[in-house]
């Protein structure tokens, strides 16, 4: 599954862990993506949404 959010485009997020001497090693940051049943323009589809989409209301979640 992608972890691209199909609402907002949240995607993975890419950065370093920063140890106590200063060392660096790469590390990424996934969003939490769920597959959700929702309806989008009148019809219900299967979408990638983070949960942020989903708590703020930009999804109408179809039951």
């Amino acid at each position: 599954m992608a972890n691209i959010c199909e609402i907002c485009g949240k995607g993975e997020r890419s950065g370093f862990n920063v140890s106590h001497s200063n060392l660096k090693t790469k590390r990424t940051w996934k969003p939490n993506i769920q597959r959700v049943k929702a309806v989008v323009n009148g019809e219900i589809k299967r979408i990638n949404t983070c949960t942020r989409c989903l708590r703020s209301g930009k999804v109408q979640r179809a039951i």
